[in-house]
């Protein structure tokens, strides 16, 4: 099993900035892609980011210029640097994972979410 635990959240003013940090623990070498995604109540969760293999990235156009994602392997942790926040950005961001599970089939986990709220 992946155990994934979100940190990083929290308030900030119209052109701010939060850096996002998810912690990956459990059957690490199984993961083989992570990426980062958000949910504002009442809507579906949307993709950001996502990085792969030979840290190769992809980015949703709704915040791209203003996502980083990024990883410290030696940390199992990925991150998710976002700048010039603008109040629509503000929901629950999600840390998800996909890895290959016992049964041969691609796996998916997710953490409880970090909030980030964002006024003007």
């Amino acid at each position: 099993q992946v155990q994934l635990v979100e940190s990083g959240g929290g308030s900030v003013h119209v052109g701010g900035s939060l850096t996002l940090s998810c912690v990956a623990s459990g059957s690490i070498a199984s993961i083989y892609g992570m990426g980062w995604y958000r949910q504002v109540p009442g809507n579906e969760r949307d993709f950001i980011a996502a990085i792969v293999e030979h840290d190769a990235t992809n980015y949703s156009d709704s915040m791209k210029g203003r996502v980083t994602i990024s990883r410290d392997k030696a940390k199992n942790t990925v991150y998710l640097q976002m700048n010039s926040l603008k109040p629509e950005d503000t929901a629950v961001y999600y840390c998800g994972a996909e890895g290959l599970g016992t049964t041969g089939s691609p796996r998916n986990y997710w953490g409880q979410g970090t909030r980030v709220i964002v006024s003007s």
